[in-house]
């Protein structure tokens, strides 16, 4: 075991291990550390803690010193001069012509270098921009290209849930999202609904993803005929996830009724453990071919919203991590 703190270098970043020789740090303290980008101010989010030897990355650095108010003034200082960095960005990749949107510019704590992170559709060729920038900030330039969760990640906002972005607040890393998360919770497949400002599926669906799948487990699908405890059988109209109960069309005196039952009072085939999501890929002949036929039958709409998930799903897969945190 091993004493560690653990401190974090922009909101919501990562967390990294630093070994705090004989200080006692509390959390919230700014402390001055030495990175693979130089010299940083970092913030203390996890106090001084003992952890398994296999979580630290070796070799483990200490902790310079902890940040004095000279050191907070001067990181002060560099947040307002990342504001003209950005600023001459701007102009240098107008005037080169570039197509690449800037995000956002930041100074190491030493200003041994300025990162400018920038979001753009391909490669971009910008070996003529870096040396008009190091013309004009004397320091070594890095230009960082990210992904589009990234530049919510850096830039924050609010979620159509009237609470500040997950990215921005708390969330490290992106936990990989699917379009069955949406499934399983009963969401509208819509992709304007469940697609954050980013335009990519919304990290919130991944929080409550295993409860919804391991209570769906449990239950019928809807069209299912079941049999009931007063020995009825009949077939499931509606299922409700989070209070266990189903919605039963059975046959009383030769009339139909909609009853509702809860799960434990019924009798019918369980679901797999995980059922098969992967749009018809290793089914047989038949059901594959009636599935062609009902996707024939669907509206103009309908169909460009199906592309449109698809489409959503492929960027999800291709985003991959942040980039934010590669050093």
């Amino acid at each position: 075991m091993t004493t560690v703190i653990g401190v974090r270098f922009r909101t919501a970043g990562k967390i990294y291990y630093f070994g705090p020789k004989d200080i006692e740090f509390k959390r919230s303290d700014h402390v001055i550390v030495e990175t693979a980008r130089g010299v940083e101010y970092g913030t203390v989010v996890l106090p001084n803690m003992e952890v398994d030897d296999s979580k630290i990355t070796q070799p483990l650095k200490n902790v310079i010193r902890k940040a004095t108010a000279d050191d907070d003034e001067r990181e002060k200082r560099n947040r307002e001069k990342e504001k003209d960095a950005y600023k001459v960005c701007l102009e240098k990749i107008h005037k080169h012509g570039l197509e690449m949107k800037l995000i956002n510019a930041e100074y190491t704590f030493d200003n041994n270098k300025v990162l400018f992170y920038f979001t753009a559709d391909g490669r971009v060729d910008f070996r003529e921009l870096v040396k008009d920038l190091a013309g004009v900030f004397r320091t070594r330039i890095e230009l960082r290209q990210v992904g589009v969760r990234d530049e919510t990640k850096i830039l924050g906002g609010m979620g159509i849930c009237g609470r500040p972005l997950c990215c921005h607040s708390y969330l490290s890393d992106f936990a990989p999202v699917s379009i069955k998360m949406a499934k399983e919770q009963s969401l509208s497949l819509n992709p304007t609904k469940i697609s954050g400002i980013c335009g990519r599926l919304m990290c919130c669906l991944q929080n409550e993803a295993e409860v919804y799948e391991e209570l769906n487990r449990k239950l019928p699908k809807v069209g299912d005929t079941v049999t009931t405890s007063d020995g009825l059988k009949g077939e499931v109209r509606e299922t409700n996830v989070l209070k266990q109960l189903v919605k039963v069309v059975v046959e009383v005196d030769d009339e139909k009724e909609l009853r509702e039952y809860a799960v434990s009072d019924l009798k019918f085939k369980p679901r797999h453990k995980k059922d098969s999501d992967d749009g018809g890929k290793g089914e047989k002949g038949g059901k594959r071919q009636k599935n062609k036929d009902k996707h024939n039958k669907k509206t103009h709409e309908e169909i460009e919203e199906e592309l449109e998930l698809e489409e959503l799903e492929r960027l999800e897969q291709k985003d991959g991590k942040s980039k934010l945190d590669d050093d």
